[in-house]
């Protein structure tokens, strides 16, 4: 398998835009003290307490298990190992979304007519039997889905897809050619219908003569920066940092409507949307009753352009420094992100240059187009464009 490269890609306008397609505090010298102290239980109980945040961080809660490189919880090295999937799923009212809830990351982007579509990242897909449902491409995905060399998983899609999906190096299974997808008959609409199992992905890649390591070059590079999970970032050294309880997507999304309540409980934002000529909810997973619920949300400003008169978009993906926020227990901050190649993972970085570190758990990434703005407790927020 050839090493992965920074390729050349077609851009509407220019190499640079790839649309659709960078005091220690002083020791007391009291020696008399310090052994009456060493005596009594002092040293036992910061021992102790030292190996409480060791089990946390360092040692798995069963042997074999070992950090995820995608939301940095506990897996097997099976599952950390096997090159993820990326599902394109469309987020209507007529939408049946099945298996959403254990995405580890999950985009959100505009395409044609202001609605939006969602690109789910699963790392571990070893057990579904209806996920979906499953809709079209757009080529700016495909940008997104490289950086985790995952398998691409779609059902067809508008020419403009070609020059990126025809690539030797893009992996992906399509619905089109695909004998193992299925349409579902629990459901009147003939478009939103298309789903696909494990057991039918596994057939199509060893069809295709994909291989489900992770190809060579990639597994070596880190994605996101994590904070150990016994000490979590809480955003308060961030002087900056505002009070973020509500993050409401509306008025860049304005088909899908959806937004994110901080859950104190849980320490997770609760998704909800109230998709047009539907009532306000929960945005929920029908095949398990589970609420979308995410530990980190990433906003993310991208230079776009429409490219025909049926509203067709295309996003600047890399090659880019652009601005953004980050949200994460109950607070939130400004930040730049900026990706430098195809298989380059996205990097967020505060406004002092330094890189964020993201919490365990998963992460929602909203894709705004630039000029458009969001609520945060009701006050809106606009870009800051670099």
């Amino acid at each position: 398998m050839k090493r992965l490269q920074v390729l050349l890609l077609v851009s509407l306008s220019s190499t640079l835009l790839l649309f659709g397609c960078g005091k220690k505090k002083e020791d007391v010298v009291a020696p008399v003290v310090e052994q009456v102290i060493d005596d009594i239980s002092g040293p036992e109980d910061v021992e102790e307490e030292d190996n409480v945040t060791k089990v946390d961080d360092d040692v798995p809660p069963e042997e074999g298990m070992v950090r995820s490189r995608i939301t940095n919880e506990w897996v097997s090295e099976e599952v950390n190992n096997t090159r993820p999937i990326t599902v394109m799923i469309p987020n209507t009212k007529t939408a049946a979304q099945y298996g959403i809830s254990k995405a580890d990351v999950l985009y959100e982007c505009n395409v044609e007519g202001s609605i939006t579509r969602l690109m789910a990242l699963f790392q571990d897909w070893s057990d579904f039997d209806r996920l979906g449902n499953v809709r079209s491409c757009r080529d700016y995905y495909i940008y997104w889905s490289f950086e985790w060399d995952a398998f691409y998983v779609h059902f067809g899609g508008p020419f403009y897809i070609d020059e990126v999906i025809n690539r030797p190096d893009t992996e992906d299974i399509d619905g089109l050619s695909s004998s193992n997808f299925w349409r579902a008959t629990d459901t009147t609409n003939s478009t939103d219908n298309a789903y696909v199992d494990t057991k039918g992905l596994l057939a199509d890649i060893n069809k295709l003569g994909y291989d489900l390591k992770y190809r060579d070059g990639y597994s070596e590079e880190q994605h996101y920066r994590f904070a150990p999970s016994g000490e979590p970032n809480t955003l308060e050294q961030y002087s900056n940092a505002i009070t973020a309880n509500k993050v409401d997507m509306s008025p860049t999304y304005p088909v899908t409507n959806c937004y994110f309540i901080y859950n104190e409980e849980t320490g997770l934002y609760d998704r909800y949307q109230h998709l047009s000529g539907e009532s306000d909810g929960p945005h929920i997973d029908k095949a398990n009753g589970k609420q979308l619920a995410f530990k980190n949300i990433l906003i993310q400003n991208t230079y776009f352009e429409v490219r025909d008169e049926k509203g067709y978009l295309a996003f600047q993906c890399h090659d880019t420094t652009r601005d953004g926020w980050y949200f994460t227990n109950g607070k939130g901050i400004h930040v730049n992100w900026t990706k430098t190649s195809d298989y380059g993972p996205t990097r967020y970085f505060d406004d002092s240059g330094n890189e964020i570190e993201l919490n365990t758990g998963k992460t929602m990434i909203c894709i705004v187009e630039d000029g458009d703005s969001f609520l945060v407790n009701d006050e809106k927020i606009g870009p800051t464009s670099n």
